[in-house]
């Protein structure tokens, strides 16, 4: 089970750098929906794409700038923001503090600058906002057989969708150890696929 590929709406008016944004994120492995060089542009993508996340030129022309949307998708959408900015003094980045944002990238970017800061804002939004994760113990009280430590770890990354070898890389084990651990913990959890770890996990006591 691979992870889901995220996508990316871009609002950047140099139709260059837009593209440079674009090339960069395919290579990365994100999926574009569309890229917006103004603020009406922007705000009808932003009802009709939906996207993962929204990178965001703080200075782009029209009647509405980088600042005026970041208000709006605060306000009225579910999913995070970076800016996108020229200027990295303080002074620019305390006025836009304000606005909340998920991250900053400085133009001129990298491809690492770039997919770290997407990746920080992805996992922070997230972290914010899906229901906390039970605790071994908690879990553990739920179960016949209780979970070791490692098939504990195993499972939080089963759940937020990350395949064998991404598990493995992040455990410092080797695949077949997650596929042993996945194997064990879902036999004391009396389950048979990823999908049905989700529903348990989504559906547990509320009392936990």
């Amino acid at each position: 089970m691979e992870r889901t590929v995220k996508s990316i709406l871009i609002v950047e008016d140099e139709a260059i750098i837009a593209l440079e944004i674009e090339l960069a994120l395919r290579q990365l492995g994100y999926r574009v929906v569309g890229k917006a060089a103004n603020g009406d542009k922007a705000l009808d993508l932003l009802a009709s794409t939906n996207p993962d996340l929204v990178l965001l030129d703080i200075d782009i022309k029209g009647t509405l700038n980088g600042v005026d949307l970041a208000r709006i998708i605060r306000s009225n959408y579910h999913f995070p923001f970076v800016f996108l900015t020229a200027l990295s003094d303080r002074a620019t980045l305390n006025s836009l503090r304000d606005t909340l944002p998920y991250g900053y990238i400085v133009k001129p970017f990298n491809e690492s600058d770039l997919y770290t800061t997407i990746e920080i804002a992805l996992d922070k939004f997230k972290a914010e906002h899906q229901p906390s994760f039970p605790s071994r113990e908690a879990l553990n009280s739920q179960l016949p057989e209780p979970l070791s430590e490692r098939e504990y770890e195993v499972l939080r990354h089963i759940d937020e969708g990350y395949a064998y070898r991404e598990i493995a890389d992040r455990l410092f084990v080797s695949v077949n150890t997650i596929k042993h651990h996945q194997k064990s913990l879902f036999a004391k959890m009396q389950l048979h696929s990823r999908h049905q770890v989700s529903h348990y996990l989504r559906n547990l006591d509320s009392s936990i």
